[in-house]
């Protein structure tokens, strides 16, 4: 999948925040990787995590798993049975997770999108959730919104099983905007994001027309330096109407490429955070890997804050 994608190790490491090494050692067969680092994977990847456990096949619309034929997937000592291998669109992905005493997710908080839904089948199980310590015996369910960090480990002295369901919010992120959570798994590390904006202090509602990006650096979750950088817009490139625009509008290969033109200063960045902007934009911007953020924050301060602590909502509906 890295390779497919034309990264490196050191772009995957950046995107999933995971250690180089830990990556190399993974691809060579020399670790297992525990459940939370295939989840950060997935993030990283924008692949849901059965894909991890998928071999090519049609996908199905009705799944039957025989109790026997549950497809399994060990890392380590932790095994993992896919409940939902093949089903069309993969919008739910169900497993069977055996854990040995003292395995779990991870040592690292995961968060992701949608809703996680986890019921313990046999064994103990502690969840952690957000500073919140739940313990799970068989028969015992929990589930939450998955942006809120997240780990679990088996803390019985035997084998424990649970049923974890993951249920991605693609849908729910259309409707209702969706968490920049992968802010909360990078504190960490390095990593520049822009602003646009025409004064410093305030994100401006529209990406083309605004004058400057605002780079700032981030380090362990705290803002460590701050650049003003010019930025080429419309003007500089083509005439700009207020006509209304139609569902094709900066969609086509010329306004591709005026809009990697406006955003070559930031090609370091990872993200963008906008008040505004076009369809074709955005989607320029992700397909240069800048995640572009629409916010109703248009405080600077406030929004990087946002975006650091995970909580920052990225509202589709201000495209334009």
């Amino acid at each position: 999948m890295r390779a497919s994608r034309g990264l490196s190790l050191r772009a995957l490491a950046d995107l999933s925040g995971l250690n180089v090494n830990t990556l190399s050692l993974v691809e060579n067969g020399k670790s297992s990787p525990s459940v939370g680092t295939l989840q950060q994977l997935a993030l990283a990847l924008d692949v849901p995590i059965s894909a991890f456990f998928e071999t090519e096949s049609v996908e199905q619309s009705v799944i039957f798993t025989p109790r026997g034929e549950r497809p399994l997937t060990s890392f380590g000592s932790t095994q993992i049975q896919n409940l939902g291998e093949n089903l069309s669109g993969r919008v739910v992905q169900p497993f069977v997770i055996f854990l040995q005493p003292g395995m779990g997710s991870g040592d690292r908080m995961i968060v992701h999108t949608g809703y996680e839904f986890v019921y313990c089948l046999c064994g103990s199980v502690r969840y952690e959730v957000e500073q919140q310590s739940f313990i799970l015996n068989q028969g015992d369910s929990l589930v939450f919104e998955a942006h809120l960090p997240h780990r679990w480990e088996n803390i019985s002295e035997d084998v424990a099983q649970i049923l974890l369901v993951l249920y991605p919010s693609d849908e729910r992120e259309e409707l209702g905007g969706r968490h920049f959570s992968l802010a909360t798994m990078k504190k960490e590390l390095t990593m520049k994001i822009a602003v646009i904006t025409d004064d410093g202090t305030t994100i401006s509602r529209h990406f083309g027309r605004a004058l400057y990006f605002l780079v700032l650096t981030l380090e362990e979750g705290k803002v460590v330096s701050r650049e003003m950088r010019e930025k080429i817009g419309h003007a500089h490139n083509h005439t700009h109407t207020e006509e209304a625009h139609g569902a094709g509008h900066g969609m086509d290969p010329a306004s591709h490429q005026r809009h990697v033109a406006m955003t070559e200063a930031i090609g370091d960045c990872k993200a963008l955070l906008c008040g505004g902007m076009g369809r074709g934009a955005y989607e320029s911007l992700r397909a240069l890997e800048i995640q572009p953020v629409l916010t109703e924050i248009l405080d600077v301060d406030a929004a990087v804050q946002a975006f650091i602590d995970g909580k920052l909502v990225d509202h589709t509906e201000l495209l334009h």
